[in-house]
């Protein structure tokens, strides 16, 4: 159930936890929870126990966004009689709307399972330490990563509030890699080690890509509109076409910024203009020199 906190609705932690669970059996069912009567039957069991879950947690979230919206209107003022029949209203529209998110959720299922799956066959392709598929699903914290974003981006292209968000950061604790549940990506990326890795919002990603640890996809100087506020709802963070790898610690920023297919952007790269299709950028050389005695950093 969602928790009251200061006498309003907030989705549950927990329960978006065990929805993140969830998604790890949904995505790779046998590898994340037990078959007592067959994987179609544990599927359609974890469905169930999914709907019953994150509905209560979309629809917390939705009236957090309303409640916040009526406080902005009202300056924090107590309802006047006539508002609080449309608060009534509302709570029964947020109800319909979070089943609504969820059911679209679910058909997107099938689809959400075959991006994994060419994730995990990227990671299992890209990596010579990788003994087999199932080692890449078990054990990957790119993968683990990727399979909560798949999630919380299609609860985010549906227009649900804040979970999305929460279940990004609960992923982003447990691996260590920053994704925001509105960042598009396409099939078959490969986050190699993954620790320190940032993928803004707004970034797009395209298919077979590779990024390595300590890698950002970040914003330039955040832009402010009139009352001094950060700017929203603009493209801030970069573009990677087709096949692309960026090696450990590059930085690349910029909503205008393109790496086009196929570039190799090699590792501890500052980067904010774009570069063309089959490209590579370094940065200088390291200087090797014959080291004296007594010489220390």
């Amino acid at each position: 159930m969602a928790k009251r906190a200061r006498g309003s609705l907030v989705p549950d932690s927990a329960a978006l936890e065990l929805a993140i669970d969830l998604f790890r059996s949904l995505a790779f069912p046998g590898f994340f929870a037990a078959q007592p009567s067959g994987a179609s039957a544990t599927v359609e069991h974890n469905v169930e126990q999914l709907v019953r879950c994150l509905v209560p947690q979309v629809f917390a979230a939705m009236h957090v966004q309303a409640s916040s919206t009526h406080n902005s209107a009202a300056n924090s003022q107590s309802l006047t009689a006539p508002q609080a029949p449309k608060m009534a209203q509302e709570k029964n529209a947020s109800a319909t709307q979070a089943a609504q998110v969820v059911a679209k959720l679910v058909s997107a299922i099938p689809n959400i399972r075959a991006l994994l799956a060419a994730d995990a066959a990227a990671a299992f392709d890209g990596d010579p330490a990788a003994q087999s598929v199932d080692e890449v699903i078990l054990c990957y914290p790119g993968v683990q990563a990727l399979i909560v974003h798949r999630f919380a981006h299609e609860l985010h292209g549906f227009g649900a509030p804040l979970v999305p968000r929460m279940l990004a950061e609960i992923a982003h604790r447990r691996t260590g890699i920053d994704i925001h549940p509105g960042a598009t990506i396409g099939a078959g990326l490969f986050i190699d080690h993954g620790t320190g890795v940032v993928i803004g919002q707004t970034t797009v990603i395209g298919k077979r890509c590779k990024i390595y640890q300590g890698v950002t996809l970040g914003a330039k100087s955040i832009e402010q509109d009139e009352s001094g506020r950060a700017r929203k709802n603009y493209k801030r963070h970069p573009t990677l076409q087709d096949h692309v790898t960026v090696y450990a610690g590059a930085t690349i920023l910029g909503g205008d910024t393109v790496i086009g297919a196929g570039c190799v952007i090699a590792g501890g790269v500052f980067l904010t203009e774009s570069v063309p299709a089959e490209h590579m950028v370094h940065g200088p050389r390291a200087e090797i020199t014959l080291r004296s005695k007594g010489d220390s950093l």
